[in-house]
């Protein structure tokens, strides 16, 4: 399949998580984006998805927000809220 560049905007203490994480597991932030949005499309059309992604926290992590966005619990906060002043 032939691949598409994405332009996202996130925090600049996200995108350096984002890259910490990625160097630890040997992949790029890339692989964790696209194994996100796959297994959501996957759940979406009812097909089952195996995470290629082996850590426990991410797995936990992203069915944690799934969740919460899908149940209407997710508490949207901002950048200050986060991080402060």
């Amino acid at each position: 399949m032939s691949k598409t560049r994405l332009n996202i905007s996130i925090d600049q203490d996200l995108a350096d998580f984002a890259k910490v994480y990625a160097r630890e597991n040997r992949v790029t932030v890339s692989d964790i984006v696209t194994q996100y949005f796959l297994a959501i499309k996957r759940r979406t059309n009812g097909e089952t998805t195996e995470i290629l992604m082996s850590d426990p926290a991410f797995r936990e992590a992203m069915n944690e927000v799934r969740s919460k966005l899908q149940n209407g619990t997710a508490r949207w906060y901002t950048f200050d809220d986060v991080f402060g002043d």
